[in-house]
This record gives C-alpha cells, sequence and structure tokens, in this order.
C-alpha cells in the first residue's frame, strides 16, 4: 500500500518476558510511518531496547505472571501484586485516544485491562490459549466481542469459536515462530561434542532452581556422553545467582560478540552462556533442550528440538496437562530428580532416530513460521 502521509502511532501491550519479545519482533518489522511505544504491563521490558519507547508503569510481581505454578496469584496478592493494577488502569485510562491503533500481546490480561478502560478496536495477538484443550470460555468471549476488532489466534478452532459470535478471527500460523530472537553468537563455533543441549531455565523467580536441576541432571551422565552445553540466560536473571546454587564459577573471558556472556564451569562441566536475545543462535546449533520455559519451549519445538522438562508438584496441573495435549511426545516429562533428567538426555542423546522422530512431532504440532506478515498486513491497513 502507498505510505501514509501522516505518521500513526500505535501503542502495543504485553504481559510477560516472552510476549515482550514477539511485541518487540513485530514492531521492529513495522514501516517509517507508524511510530510504536510499547508497555510491558509486567517487568522491566529489556526486549524492547533499541527498538521502541517504553510507556507506562513499571511493575513487579513475585510469579512475573508465570501462573503456571499452583499458588502464583495468590503469591502476588500476598506479596502486594494488588498495588500494580491501579497505576496500570490509571495509565490506560487517560492514554484512551491517544493512539490510532492499540495492540495487545499475551493472554486475555490486556484485553479485559483494556477493556475496563475504554479502549476498543483492539487488535488481539493470543500467544497463550493453544487451542489444543480448552477453547475460549463464555466470559472470555464477551469480552473480545467487546474489545477486539480482530484477534490473531494460535489454532482454527480458537478461531471458529469467535467466528460465530460476529469476532473477526484469524488463525494464520503461530508467530511465535516468526519471533525466535537471533544476535550475534557464534554458537557453532563452540561446539566440540557429539550432540549439544540448550538449557531454557526460563525468566523468573524459580530459574536459579530450575537451572540447578537441569545441570545435575547433566552431571548425572557420563562424561564420555556429556554434549555441550549452552544457556540462553534471560534479562532479568543474575547469573551470579546461577553460579552459586550450581557451584560453578563464571569465567572473565568474553569474546567480541555482544551477546557472549562468557562460561560457567567447575572444571569439569562448562556451559556456554548467551543472552537471551541470541536464543536462536543457541537452538541453531542445539540437538534438544532442557526447557522450563514458556513460549521459549514452544519456539525450540517448532524448530524441531526435542525438549525435556521437569513438573512437580507446585505446577498447575491443568495448565500444564493443555500445553501437553498440544506437544505430544516431543516433550519428555520427566520428575524432578537428577537420575530421571539424566536418563531421559541419555535416551535422546544416544538415539539419533528417536530424536528425528520427536523434533518431527514437534515441527508438525507447533506449526511452522509466517504468521508475522498477515499480521502485519492488517496492521498497516488504515
Amino acid at each position: 500500500m502507498a505510505e501514509a502521509s501522516v505518521r500513526l502511532r500505535y501503542l502495543f501491550i504485553s504481559n510477560g518476558h516472552g510476549e515482550d519479545w514477539i511485541s518487540a519482533a513485530t514492531i521492529a518489522r513495522l514501516p517509517d510511518w507508524i511510530e510504536a511505544e510499547a508497555y510491558p504491563m509486567i517487568g522491566a521490558g529489556n526486549a524492547y531496547a533499541n527498538v521502541c519507547r517504553i510507556v507506562g508503569p513499571r511493575a513487579s510481581l513475585a510469579s512475573e505472571g508465570w501462573r503456571n505454578v499452583k499458588g502464583s496469584l495468590r503469591r502476588d496478592l500476598a506479596s502486594g501484586g494488588l498495588r500494580t493494577v491501579p497505576p496500570a488502569l490509571s495509565f490506560l485510562r487517560k492514554m484512551r485516544g491517544k493512539y490510532d491503533r492499540v495492540v495487545v500481546v499475551g493472554d486475555m490480561v490486556g484485553v479485559l485491562a483494556c477493556l475496563g478502560t475504554g479502549h476498543r478496536d483492539l487488535i488481539y495477538l493470543d500467544v497463550y490459549k493453544t487451542g489444543a484443550a480448552r477453547l475460549y470460555s463464555g466470559p472470555e468471549r464477551w469480552a473480545i466481542k467487546r474489545a477486539c476488532a480482530t484477534v490473531f489466534c494460535r489454532s482454527d478452532n480458537l478461531a471458529r469459536t469467535l467466528e460465530h459470535i460476529g469476532v473477526d478471527a484469524r488463525c494464520a500460523g503461530n508467530i511465535m515462530m516468526d519471533t525466535i530472537p537471533s544476535g550475534d553468537y557464534d554458537a557453532r563455533s563452540r561446539r566440540t561434542r557429539p550432540n549439544a543441549v540448550t538449557l531454557l531455565p526460563g525468566s523468573r523467580a524459580l530459574t536459579a532452581e530450575s537451572f540447578a536441576l537441569q545441570v545435575d541432571g547433566l552431571r548425572a551422565l557420563p562424561p564420555e556422553l556429556r554434549p555441550d552445553i549452552f544457556l540462553a540466560v534471560a534479562g532479568s536473571i543474575n547469573v551470579d545467582d546461577l553460579a552459586k546454587k550450581t557451584g560453578l564459577h563464571r569465567t572473565s573471558m568474553l569474546s567480541a560478540e555482544p551477546d557472549d556472556m562468557g562460561e560457567l564451569s567447575d572444571g569439569d562441566l562448562t556451559i556456554h552462556m548467551a543472552r537471551g536475545g541470541a536464543m536462536g543462535n543457541l537452538l541453531a546449533a542445539s540437538d534438544l533442550v532442557l526447557s522450563q520455559a514458556g513460549t521459549a519451549t514452544v519456539q525450540a519445538l517448532g524448530l524441531g528440538k526435542p525438549a525435556i522438562t521437569v513438573v512437580n508438584p507446585r505446577d498447575r496441573r491443568s495448565r500444564f496437562t493443555d500445553e501437553q495435549m498440544l506437544f505430544g511426545e516431543a516433550r519428555t516429562v520427566v520428575p524432578p530428580e537428577p537420575a530421571a533428567i539424566g536418563a531421559a538426555l541419555r535416551h535422546l542423546l544416544e538415539d539419533d532416530s528417536e530424536r528425528r522422530r520427536l523434533a518431527n512431532i514437534g515441527r508438525e504440532r507447533i506449526g511452522g513460521p509466517g504468521a508475522i506478515h498477515a499480521v502485519l498486513d492488517r496492521l498497516m491497513e488504515q
């Protein structure tokens, strides 16, 4: 289409680490005649650095919005989470009418916040519901119909439930696969062993604990079977906390690559670290992942990297089960025991054909890239 004569202003609202990356990657592809600003509802919004201006109040929750753990909402409330709500609603209320378009990326939280503060005609990128289990509830459909102009869903059945009530709902693919972050880090040059694994311990309060369990699982492998190990470090994670939790030591040697964060090592086990913005580089050089992450797990499976995930009593089993119905065999679920993690790793590292089989399942279940083009076309409509 012809370039607009007047620069338009868009507000992107996201509510999570993975959602921030998806939103930022979308903004980066917009034409110059669209000026975008971002409101990350939770966290610092590091993904938007050097992409666009961040607006709105900063908020921090104990869970960082992660609802896969039982009791997370209760802990957020107990630690003062309700105090983050009035500033968010006040900001959104003041922003009503200030933007030509409002885009929500994430789950229903952003949609409900916009609905309650008078925003309408939203473009909603639903990257939460999988379509493999629960569809939209009656209240969710009611809110979407009143607040949204267009909804991009992850599955056809989700889109159909909204089409039936007159919502412009589309399933153009999985935008997560269009927005895998890549940076300046040569993971392949660090490969010395037959196989490689990327650790995705997450971006929240339990990250250090998850990382320690992953490391103990790797230590359970016989030395000759150990793979090259990479770690994607989310922006909010303190590497010193990870080192302390595992007895590893951070090396001071860094390359000239901007996303290189050095190594963690104990002389026996060495872990190459890169910023989360270079996660795509790590996945491309790896054969499988150990993952407790959300969005990153989906992206790894979609790239054909089988995942091993720990389930523990704190997990909210309904959400975990919903995800597993989508992932199928591509994600191996094990108890929180180093021996179980080590056994699952050994099985996949020793069996190339099984790894390939699971890789194909992951790619088929998650779907490939391409949705970003449909989203951008809609965002550029006048």
